[in-house]
């Protein structure tokens, strides 16, 4: 689906659109670290072929991953324990935030386009050749039909949990492909890391910090809309969005409206993790795939990021509701 799109788009603008789409599109449903993985190395490849600057298109991958994992419990880590916390149905949490991301994903488009106008100025035409991609068409078929039952399921209301446990077994059932070449690919550093933050927040729960921190607040209407996605966002910047939900777990339940709360925080969480590339691990995950060919600095991604994060958190701010 990624190669279609950029051989299909002939100039930057509508490349620069095409990897927005399928970046954000597809991390709501296969969470947005994973579409990093996958993309990158393909907006590298592309962009080298065409001789282009890869630096906007490398960040519409990262920032259009994050921006569109907001639309759905199954978009990013701290979206899947908000679901977990809050109890909140799948197709409900989308209807709240889905018009959200796809604000957000507009404004990804048109604030990298005006960052980077050198680059979209021009109407250069670009012609990429068609390079055929190998598959195994009965992996593929499977791998597709599974995560369309996978989808209607979560939607239908199924446990999150379980329904992507069941489909995860299905697809390793097969004599065709040895579950150790899956296995190989598995990001277990990225795991050690979250056990640890789990480990560090779970300590942090044990001392008065979080309660002496949402007391120090205690002055800023934590309960309405707009307070509380920027106290989330500052939060989630300075120990990451997943610590921050973690350590907001026990003050959101004793809201007025809990629901709207826990919509609150996994809008503001996620996008705000668009202000640097410390922001998310998604942000990590192409900067660090992407450093042998071209390096990504701290302020290369906040000259975007910043503006972005302001612009979609403020939009997702009048949407939920001041």
């Amino acid at each position: 689906m990624s190669a279609w799109v950029v051989e299909h788009a002939h100039r930057p603008l509508v490349l620069l659109c095409g990897i927005v789409l399928v970046s954000g599109v597809f991390s709501a449903f296969f969470v947005n670290d994973t579409m990093c993985l996958v993309l990158t190395p393909l907006v590298l490849e592309i962009t080298r072929r065409l001789r282009r600057n890869p630096v906007p298109y490398l960040l519409a991958v990262a920032m259009a991953a994050n921006v569109g994992s907001v639309a759905t419990i199954t978009g990013n880590p701290q979206n899947m324990m908000i679901g977990s916390f809050s109890h909140i149905r799948y197709r409900a949490f989308a209807a709240a935030l889905a018009p959200v991301a796809a604000a957000g994903l507009a404004l990804t488009v048109l604030v990298i386009a005006l960052v980077y106008r050198r680059e979209f100025r021009g109407e250069n035409l670009l012609q990429v050749d068609h390079r055929p991609v190998r598959v195994h068409a009965a992996l593929l078929w499977k791998s597709v039909a599974t995560a369309a039952v996978m989808m209607v399921l979560f939607f239908a209301g199924w446990p999150v949990p379980k329904v992507a446990v069941i489909a995860g077994g299905v697809l390793l059932i097969t004599r065709r492909l040895k579950p150790e070449r899956v296995y190989r690919e598995i990001d277990w550093s990225l795991l050690v890391m979250f056990i640890g933050l789990f480990i560090v927040i779970a300590g942090i729960e044990k001392t008065p910090l979080a309660a002496g921190l949402f007391a120090a607040a205690g002055n800023l209407h934590l309960e309405r809309t707009a307070p509380m996605s920027v106290f989330a966002a500052v939060l989630s910047n300075l120990v990451s969005n997943v610590p921050a939900v973690l350590v907001f777990k026990g003050f959101v339940s004793h809201l007025p409206d809990a629901r709207h709360a826990w919509l609150t925080l996994a809008m503001s969480s996620t996008l705000a993790g668009n202000l640097t590339v410390l922001g998310s691990v998604a942000n990590l995950i192409v900067v660090e795939r992407a450093r042998r060919e071209v390096a990504i600095s701290f302020w290369e991604y906040a000259k975007a990021g910043v503006p972005l994060t302001a612009v979609t958190l403020a939009v997702g701010v009048w949407l939920l509701g001041a």
